[in-house]
């Protein structure tokens, strides 16, 4: 398990989902499926589908919304991350296309995309943390960025029910008054139970198993190696890819429901950007004080784990 202590602020946040609406009850008339199935199942009633925007055109938008909300000047930024799995293209990267999009040409700057899956934006940030750490970037943006109705089989109702498209996106600076402590690691998958090539795959049994295991151990990790106190967490963040497996979490961790941000009901599973998105939801909706400490925590296919503790 990889721990790791760090420094930076959240300068600002955003988002982007498209306004297509894909509902339980659309689903209905495409595959051999109910509302209540899919609602008991997982929490979901509906997820956006992208009107034609790629992966980059939400990536930016997400970054955009950002930028405008703290009214940031743009070319502070120097090192852009985009996590994803969903490209619309091989290369150039969707970071390097975001670059293009914002009209930003810094010498220096620097523009790549990871692939962690569903754990991919924790990873993000982690790597952003620490080239912050050298001194050679002053400002990142790290985009969680999915289109995975790309890559949805409609035919296929043990899938198709769960995932939607979206983007979040944070800006970061280096503080040293705002710790952050991570705890990353990626378990061996011989046995594929979850990939994506023309389509998503899941053997849903064996990841549940995983995921209701993994929240638990990473979230332990981060307040041990951070030395902080459970009931100091403002709120966790998880990734949103069903509600059973949050409520699992809540009870092998002791903690409310109420201590998780959740809005997988109106987004479905959206992969990298699920944990941004919701980061941004709940800043926008909720009072965060100084000091104040989140968790943030993910699980996806590799198999890909990890949380952060975030300082505001």
């Amino acid at each position: 398990m990889g721990l790791s202590k760090g420094n930076f602020k959240i300068i600002s946040s955003g988002h982007y989902t498209p306004e297509g609406v894909l509902t339980n009850k659309d689903l209905e008339k495409i595959v051999e499926t109910s509302d209540e199935w899919i609602t008991t199942r997982t929490g979901i009633k509906e997820r956006r589908i992208s009107d034609g925007k790629t992966t980059s055109d939400l990536a930016t938008l997400a970054a955009k919304n950002a930028i405008e909300k703290a009214n940031y000047d743009k070319e502070d930024i120097d090192l852009i991350i985009v996590a994803t799995f969903t490209a619309e293209i091989r290369s150039p990267s969707v970071a390097c296309r975001v670059q293009a999009k914002l009209g930003l040409d810094k010498p220096g700057l620097l523009a790549f995309d990871i692939n962690a899956a569903c754990t991919g934006f924790i990873y993000a940030l982690n790597i952003a943390e620490r080239m912050l750490q050298t001194g050679a970037y002053k400002a990142a943006l790290v985009i969680g960025s999915e289109v995975i109705s790309r890559v949805t089989d409609y035919k296929d109702r043990n899938t198709c029910v769960l995932f939607g498209d979206g983007a979040g996106a944070v800006i970061i600076e280096k503080d040293e008054s705002k710790e952050v402590v991570f705890s990353v690691q990626t378990k061996s998958d011989e046995d594929l139970i979850l990939y994506v090539d023309d389509y998503v795959s899941m053997n849903g049994p064996k990841v549940y198993q995983f995921a209701s295991r993994i929240i638990q151990s990473s979230v332990n990790a981060v307040l041990e190696h951070g030395n902080i106190d459970k009931d100091s967490i403002r709120k966790i963040i998880p990734h949103q890819a069903n509600i059973r497996i949050i409520q699992s979490a809540s009870k092998a961790l002791k903690m409310p429901m109420d201590s998780f941000y959740v809005n997988i009901h109106k987004y479905g599973n959206t992969s990298a950007a699920s944990i941004p998105i919701a980061l941004d939801e709940m800043l926008e909706t909720e009072k965060i004080n100084s000091g104040d400490k989140i968790i943030l925590v993910g699980f996806g296919a590799g198999l890909t784990s990890g949380a952060c503790s975030l300082t505001f």
